[in-house]
């Protein structure tokens, strides 16, 4: 039997598992998920699943030999680019063949007011640049800080909590790790999310800037449009490269046919 393994939680993980498991598990096919374990109560695919990591490419490739995988494909998050070099070294070691699938990144439409900058070291510069001209053209002493919706994850907290004049509201699914600064609000919430509730965020928390990673797909889309209607620049990271010689692909349905072998 021709066996898959799948890494990644993503919506489209979770299809591809469907697919596989469904239409041609009756035709030789055994597919096998690895979740990381970075997310609590995670939306399991069907089939069967593994949690926790594999400790580096080293690890992964001994478990692809050990598991006589087949066929490798990666549908992490399209941040999770250690991950994508730990499968791309593991297979290059193994002869594993390796596919990456990757959801559409997002697009800037009539109306959109977004700056791309290439990592959430440079989305920090661009907020610190932001609060000094706020700082210079400030009218009286004390005007408020700049309110930042920060949507690009908890581990990311650390890169923007040491910013001056800034507030932040922070979403993510977990909570950060302690301590979490005065004048940071931590949102714990899950998409996806509608234009109607993220409209109604900005406007309770008056926010003037938002920040978000390049993850495409429809879950948290919403923020964009909210933004959008409500004139709010937006601050894009944009993804890391993939490794160079790795074969990409957008949806399921074309990981599912190529995984067929």
């Amino acid at each position: 039997m021709r066996r898959v393994l799948i890494l990644g939680g993503t919506a489209e993980a979770r299809a591809l598992a469907a697919e596989l498991s469904g239409e041609l598990s009756g035709r030789g096919v055994h597919v096998v998920s690895s979740l990381a374990g970075r997310v609590s109560n995670p939306r399991l695919p069907v089939g069967e699943v593994r949690e926790g990591g594999f400790g580096g490419p080293d690890g992964l490739a001994a478990w692809l030999a050990a598991e006589r995988i087949d066929a490798l494909v990666d549908a992490t998050h399209p941040f999770a680019a250690r991950m994508t070099a730990s499968a791309a070294e593991a297979s290059a070691r193994t002869g594993v063949p390796l596919l990456v699938l990757r959801r559409p990144g997002w697009r800037e439409g009539p109306g959109d007011t977004w700056q791309r900058v290439p990592s959430l070291h440079a989305a920090a510069a661009r907020l610190s640049e932001t609060a000094a001209r706020r700082s210079e053209a400030a009218t009286r002493p004390g005007d408020g800080p700049v309110r930042v919706f920060l949507t690009t994850g908890r581990r990311s907290l650390p890169v923007f909590t040491g910013l001056a004049g800034m507030w932040l509201l922070a979403r993510s699914v977990d909570p950060p790790e302690p301590p979490v600064p005065d004048h940071v609000h931590v949102l714990l919430d899950r998409g996806p999310y509608t234009v109607e509730g993220e409209r109604a965020l900005i406007r309770e928390h008056r926010l003037d800037v938002l920040v978000t990673k390049d993850s495409g797909g429809p879950m948290t889309t919403a923020k964009l449009v909210a933004a959008r209607e409500l004139g709010l620049p937006v601050i894009m990271v944009d993804r890391p490269p993939p490794p160079a010689g790795v074969r990409l692909v957008e949806t399921a349905a074309e990981a599912a046919a190529w995984a067929q072998g």
